[in-house]
């Protein structure tokens, strides 16, 4: 029989056999399998038994539903898989895909976030010298015409006021 067996510490162990066609999970007591964490939705998903698949469907969380780090709205899970709702990670489990006792139970699959610099490809100066700096001409030439310009309006602004001062 399979079972989705929670991984994340603090519930690690805790685990549900999916013994009906339909099994909601979330984090309100209203649910088949509920699981009390705040990043978990209140009717966060469920799960369906069709046939020989397991099938998860996101019933419009706030932080998603996750199998193998890839986001889902509906998708079969295979023995073995992560499934994460919020922050908490199950693995479906079936009698063949049971962990043996040299691996430990509470072992968190890390799902890596963002991109790394290598990734990026030439953020970081192989030589050691750290990052130079741009030579932006657009920036200079913008400068100096600014100066210039502001130089012209005090010529013209003293020229205005010296013509007031003269007139009769």
């Amino acid at each position: 029989m399979a079972k989705l067996v929670i991984l994340s510490q603090g519930l690690t162990g805790q685990a549900h056999e999916l013994k009906v066609d339909r099994t909601t999970i979330g984090r309100v007591e209203d649910n088949t399998f509920p699981i009390t964490d705040p990043s978990v939705s209140s009717h966060h998903c469920e799960v369906l038994l069709r046939g020989a698949d397991v099938v998860v469907r996101d019933l419009t969380s706030t932080n998603g539903s996750y199998i193998n780090g890839e986001r889902i709205t509906e998708s079969v899970l295979k023995p073995g898989q992560i499934l994460r709702l919020g922050q908490i990670e199950l693995r479906l489990e079936t009698e063949t895909t049971a962990p043996s006792r040299k691996s430990p139970v509470d072992s968190t699959l890390v799902i890596p976030r963002g991109v790394s610099l290598t990734e990026l490809g030439g953020g970081s100066d192989t030589a050691g010298k750290g990052f130079s700096k741009k030579d932006n001409k657009g920036s200079r030439i913008f400068l100096i015409a600014a100066i210039v310009v502001g130089v012209v309006i005090v010529v013209l602004v003293i020229i205005a006021l010296m013509s007031i001062k003269h007139s009769p």
